[in-house]
This record gives C-alpha cells, sequence and structure tokens, in this order.
C-alpha cells in the first residue's frame, strides 16, 4: 500500500480571485483534482490532502471526484513542511510517502510511478527529489548536490547559476518522517518550516535526486494566465487522447471537452466547440457550439452555433444552427429543430420539425408534427407555467400563437398567425385571426399627408 499526501491548504493571493487557488477549474475537474487523478493513475492508493483555506468546499469537491480520500487539517499555514506536519497523526509507520503541491495540474501518472520506483530501488533510501532543468530557474529551489536544497532566496552567486531545480515532489521513507517533522526548524524571516529541510544532503546514498523530469509535469499555477496555459495543455492532452480513441475532431487545440464528458468512438467535435458537465457524444457536435449535460445520439447533428443545456438529442435529429435547447428538452428519433428556435422542457416527438424563429416551451409535440416559423408557446400566465400539446400530424401555420394550456388535435390544421387560447379538435382547422379589411386607393392618400 502506498500513500501520498497534497498539500492543497493555500489561498493564492496572486490568483485574485476569492476562491481558493486549488479550486479553480480546469475542464470540468478543480486544479488539485487532477493531481489526484494521476495520484490514482500511479497507483497510490491512500491520498491525505492538507486543508486549510475554505476547507470545507475543497472536501466537497474532492470527495465529489474521489470519495475515498482523507483530509488533514493546517491549524496556521507556516510552510510546506508545517502542512506536512499537520498530516503526520495519518501518516502510516512504514513504508513510502509521496509529498506533492496541490497546485501543478500538469502532473501525469508515469511521473509519480518514476519516483516511487526510484525511490525504491534504492535499499534504506529515506528521501528521494525528483528534479528537472530549467530554463528561467528564478524562483526555484536548487538542487545542490552534496549540499541539499537551497531555496531560491538563500542562494549563493555559484548556486543561483545551477539550473538543476526542485520539482516539490518527494519520496520519503515514513519511519524518516516520524522521526524528523516534528523536530523541523523554523526559518527566517517569516518563521516558516521547510520541507526541504528533510530531503537531506542529497549524497546519492541516504537521500538522492532523480532527474530529468519534464519541466511541463510540474509547472505551478500561480495566477489567471498560468491557469490558461495549464488549461491549454490539458485540453490538448484530453482531445489527442479522445481522438486516438476514434473522435473526429476538427482540431485538437481548438475545442474544449471537460474530463467528465463521454466521447464514442465516431463522434464529431467541431472547431471551438465546448462540451462540458455529463454530457455523452455520439453524434456530432459542430463548430462553436456548447453543450453541456446534454446526451447526443449517434446520427445526430448539432449544427454551428447551437446552445444546449440539459437536453436529449435523439438518433438522427438535427439541431440549428443557432438552435437552443434548455434544461428538459427532449427530441426524439429523426426530429428537426432548426435556426433560431429554442425549445425548453418540451419533448418533441419522432419525425417533428421545429425549424425556424420558434420557442416551444412546456409543451409536447407529437410524432411528424409540423410547427411553422414564428410560431410560440405562450406557456407563462405571470404567476404558473402551462402546457401545450400538439398531437401527431397536425400543422402549425407561421407566426401561431398558442395559449396555454391548449391542445391542438391529431392532424389539426392551424393557419398562420393565429392565436389560439382553445383546444383545437382532431382534423379541424383552427383560423384565429382578426378580419382582414382593404380600404382601396387610401395608401397613396396616407403618402401624400406623411410627406407634406
Amino acid at each position: 500500500m502506498s500513500t501520498a499526501v497534497v498539500l492543497a491548504a493555500g489561498l493564492g493571493t496572486r490568483m485574485r480571485s476569492p476562491l481558493a487557488k486549488v479550486l479553480h477549474p480546469l475542464l470540468g475537474r478543480p486544479m488539485v483534482g487532477w493531481i489526484v487523478a494521476a495520484l490514482r493513475e500511479a497507483g497510490v492508493d491512500d491520498i491525505i490532502v492538507v486543508v486549510h483555506h475554505q476547507e470545507d468546499a475543497v472536501k466537497a469537491a474532492l470527495l465529489a471526484q474521489d470519495p475515498a480520500l482523507r483530509f488533514a487539517r493546517q491549524e496556521d499555514p507556516r510552510g510546506t513542511g508545517d502542512a506536512l506536519r499537520s498530516a503526520l497523526p495519518l501518516l502510516p509507520a512504514t513504508g513510502t510517502v509521496l509529498v506533492t503541491a496541490g497546485d501543478t495540474p500538469l502532473l501525469q501518472g508515469r511521473d509519480v510511478r518514476r519516483l516511487l520506483d526510484a525511490h525504491a530501488a534504492v535499499p534504506g533510501r529515506l528521501a528521494t527529489v525528483a528534479s528537472f532543468h530549467a530554463d528561467d530557474a528564478h524562483g526555484y529551489g536548487r538542487i545542490d548536490r552534496g549540499q541539499g536544497i537551497v531555496e531560491h532566496g538563500e542562494c549563493s552567486p555559484d548556486q543561483l547559476a545551477i539550473r538543476e531545480v526542485n520539482s516539490g515532489m518527494y519520496a520519503f521513507d515514513a519511519e524518516h518522517l516520524h522521526a524528523e517533522l516534528p523536530h523541523l526548524q523554523a526559518h527566517p524571516p517569516k518563521g516558516e518550516f521547510y520541507l526541504t529541510d528533510l530531503a537531506g544532503r542529497l549524497d546519492g546514498g541516504a537521500t538522492g535526486v532523480t532527474s530529468e523530469f519534464p519541466a511541463t509535469a510540474f509547472a505551478g499555477v500561480n495566477d489567471r494566465a498560468q491557469l490558461a496555459d495549464a488549461r491549454g495543455v490539458l485540453r490538448r492532452r484530453v482531445n489527442r487522447a479522445w481522438a486516438e480513441g476514434g473522435v473526429d475532431f476538427a482540431d485538437l487545440d481548438h475545442a474544449s471537452v471537460d474530463v467528465t464528458v463521454v466521447l464514442h468512438p465516431g463522434a464529431v467535435v467541431g472547431f471551438g466547440a465546448v462540451i462540458e458537465g455529463t454530457s455523452v457524444v455520439a453524434g456530432s457536435v459542430g463548430a462553436h457550439c456548447v453543450i453541456r449535460h446534454v446526451n447526443v445520439a449517434p446520427g445526430a447533428v448539432i449544427h454551428a452555433g447551437s446552445v444546449c443545456e440539459g437536453a436529449t438529442v435523439g438518433p438522427g435529429a438535427l439541431v440549428g444552427p443557432m438552435a437552443r435547447l434548455r434544461p428538459g428538452a427532449v427530441l426524439e428519433e429523426g426530429t428537426h429543430v432548426g435556426n433560431y428556435v429554442e425549445i425548453k422542457n418540451a419533448v418533441i416527438r419522432r419525425g417533428a420539425k421545429v425549424n425556424h424563429l420558434s420557442y416551444v416551451g412546456d409543451a409536447d409535440v407529437g410524432e411528424r408534427v409540423n410547427v411553422g416559423a414564428g410560431t410560440i408557446t405562450c406557456n407563462y400566465d405571470g404567476v404558473k407555467k402551462h402546457r401545450t400539446v400538439i398531437q401527431a400530424d397536425a400543422f402549425i401555420g407561421s407566426n401561431t400563437a398558442l395559449v396555454a394550456p391548449v391542445t391542438v388535435g391529431a392532424g389539426a390544421i392551424v393557419g398562420a398567425g393565429s392565436t389560439i387560447t382553445q383546444d383545437v379538435p382532431a382534423d379541424a382547422i383552427a383560423i384565429g385571426r382578426g378580419m382582414q379589411k382593404n380600404h382601396e386607393g387610401r395608401a397613396s392618400q396616407l403618402r401624400a399627408r406623411q410627406t407634406r
């Protein structure tokens, strides 16, 4: 059994956000959640997360992702050594304990596994540090072999020239932690306790370094710019994995797919598409669509610019372009919902069409119904929502207002421009519009008056 400790107690003032740094989202997962996922990928059984700022929110977000996590509270954050010391009562008596930061979301399971294996390969090893070479080492602790890890602010000129730096990920012998953590000494001027003091002299014997990790694996997120950079890396990583599994992406860099989404082989993701939440896509999502918590069946096509949330799009259904599906919208097989159509809490049954410039809310639209352009269901009376029912094979003329609650019977026809306030029987023709009256020869007289 292996144990890992994730240090996630900080606020992150440089984010300039009321949200704790480790909770900032990246593709449907909080920042610290990516570290937890990497640890699980590496086979870590027991994960302890050290919390402080917004601890309840951090716990809730992580437990929703991984209910087996454990937590330790850092009472008064005073450095990384103090953070690990807060988890000491939860650590095993023997074995290996991996420690890493909660703000490096690009960490991958293979990096974790490599450090654990390197540590285990040296019998009696007390500590192993993961290092990488930085082009710009400013701010990083330097790996001075034979001397230890030297914090940037304490480096000599010669040490500042060192480009091998501390990644912030360590593998420790558990007995070493139990023996040494209680005796860490505070460093002036802030009185902080450094985890690096536990790493020793890095002489290759009791303590050592595993080097040449990719610098990107430990890219920390300290501000919104770095958050956006990390999101870009993760976006391509997630998209490439789906593409390798048979999903057709127009462009791997210009589509955003949450890690909570499921894409089926053969699905199509257009340029700039955003797919979020619990969406499941087996059909096609066009360019610049935004879909959230949507099921898209095989053969269904959501055309460019459509926005869909909490909807179900059945096999062979066509949506958009520029359509909006709101929560509760259900499109059955072979339905058409066209440009500038909004569907809310409504079922559009097999073969029905709502092709242009219409609003259908709180409704049941039967099989093979045709809803003309400009039709609206008037579902709200100012107090309550009411339902409209349009039965199979009915035809609704353009620019019709259906004032709910109302039912249009099977096979009925509603004339264009009607306002329907009463039920329409099956196979009836309903016309609900004012009588037209023509005043011949009056148009020129009106224009003459208007131009005087």
